[in-house]
């Protein structure tokens, strides 16, 4: 067997002469500590309620966040309980409770909370204003009594909702960027996807335009892990899963 050279046998005892004098206290380790986020999607069939978390980790000044658990909500959409909003609020305590359980106490206050309505109530509040507006003071109010801090409950329209949707599926594909052998984040490179999102009452297909005089007024500017992206959504109303079902019927009634 080979003998070690008498240098690197001095090395490695001064190394445990020193591992074993230094305290642990000395050296002391802090955590990145987690944060979290709380969405609530309130569809037109049904609202779950999404938990996420991240550290201090940034990728060009863009948070990296990653799902943490989700929520069903028992019962039908938002939209649905227009003629009771005193009712909407409860239905979400169940998700609500379940949530103070998943996040640590102590960061309750500090976990921001926001819910996005989508489609049914756009038509809603187009149809019916007056009605929509009394289903988000509901929901603000029960959102509001919760322990985290409220940010707000709003209709979100369709083209900032299908750039999330767009948002959400690069950033799963990691198209934004990648972890490379050193575990640190880089470019990843690759192109964009596009994104067919097929709802209830309608289907959007988003997809990002490379150039300028291509976005029209209706698109989306997005600053990102340090690039700007373009993003344009095309509408296809009555599309939805609903109306298709609805037309199933008919055919089959006929």
């Amino acid at each position: 067997r080979e003998l070690l050279p008498p240098w690197l046998v001095i090395v490695a005892g001064l190394t445990g002469i020193v591992l074993l004098c230094v305290s642990t206290k000395d050296v002391p380790v802090a955590p990145l500590r987690t944060k979290y986020g709380i969405v609530l999607d309130a569809g037109p069939s049904r609202t779950i309620l999404f938990i996420y978390q991240w550290t201090a980790t940034k990728a060009n000044k863009t948070g990296v966040i990653r799902g943490c658990s989700s929520c069903p909500v028992q019962g039908p959409g938002v939209s649905n309980y227009s003629d009771s909003p005193q009712k909407v609020g409860k239905s979400l305590e169940p998700c609500l409770d379940w949530a103070q359980k998943e996040i640590p106490a102590e960061q309750h206050s500090q976990t921001p909370l926001y819910l996005g309505a989508t489609a049914s109530m756009r038509q809603l509040n187009l149809t019916h204003p007056t009605l929509s507006d009394g289903l988000l003071a509901a929901l603000t109010v029960a959102l509001k009594s919760s322990p985290f801090s409220f940010q707000g409950a709003q209709i979100l329209s369709s083209p900032e909702k299908e750039a999330f949707n767009w948002v959400a599926v690069n950033y799963v594909l990691e198209n934004f960027f990648k972890y490379d052998w050193r575990g640190q984040l880089v470019p990843s490179g690759k192109g964009m996807a596009g994104v067919l999102s097929v709802g209830g009452t309608s289907t959007q297909l988003t997809s990002q335009l490379e150039e300028e005089n291509q976005v029209p007024k209706e698109g989306v500017r997005l600053q990102l892990y340090g690039q700007m992206h373009k993003v344009y959504t095309h509408q296809c109303p009555c599309h939805g899963t609903d109306q298709l079902r609805r037309r199933l019927l008919s055919l089959l009634i006929q």
